[in-house]
C-alpha cells in the first residue's frame, strides 16, 4: 500500500555572477534539481532554507526574495523509489551565498554544480523548470502555482 503524506517544503535558487544556476544531483532519485528539503517542526520556512543549504551544500545563504508557493498536484506529487508518495507545498526562494564553498555535503547529494541556464541537464526533476522560469522572470509579485 502506498503511503501519502503532505509536507511543507523549501527550495533555494542561487544564480551566480556568471548567471549559472546551482543544482543538486539527488541521491534518492538520481536526478538533478534545485536544492530543496523539508521544514522541520519548530522552524520557519526561511530557517529551513538556510539549514538545508548549510547541510546539503556547505554554504551559508541570505534569502533575497520569495519566488513562489507551489502546490499543484501535477508537479508537487513526488513518488519516491521506496513507494512513498509525498505532496509537497513548496516555498521557493531566491538567495545568495554569503559564506562557504559549494560542495555536496550530505548523503542526500551526489553532486552540487552550477549550470548555465541554457545548458541544464536533461535528467532534471519535473517541477524545477517552472521554478527556474519564475525565478528568472524578474517579476515583483510572488507566483502561486
Amino acid at each position: 500500500m502506498t503511503k501519502y503524506t503532505i509536507k511543507p517544503g523549501i527550495a533555494v535558487i542561487i544564480v551566480d555572477e556568471e548567471q549559472k544556476i546551482l543544482l543538486q544531483l539527488r541521491s534518492d532519485v538520481k536526478k538533478w534539481g534545485i536544492p530543496s528539503g523539508n521544514v522541520d517542526p519548530g522552524e520557519s520556512i526561511t530557517q529551513a532554507a538556510i539549514r538545508e543549504m548549510k547541510e546539503e551544500a556547505n554554504i551559508f545563504i541570505r534569502i533575497k526574495k520569495l519566488i513562489g508557493i507551489y502546490s499543484e498536484p501535477d508537479s508537487q506529487l513526488f513518488h519516491y523509489p521506496n513507494g512513498k508518495t509525498v505532496h509537497f507545498v513548496t516555498s521557493c526562494f531566491l538567495a545568495e551565498i554569503v559564506e562557504g564553498k559549494v560542495k555536496a555535503n550530505s548523503k542526500e547529494s551526489i553532486d552540487m554544480k552550477f549550470f548555465p541556464i541554457t545548458e541544464l541537464p536533461e535528467n532534471l526533476l519535473k517541477m524545477h523548470p517552472q521554478w527556474l522560469e519564475d525565478a528568472l522572470a524578474k517579476e515583483k509579485t510572488t507566483f502561486i502555482r
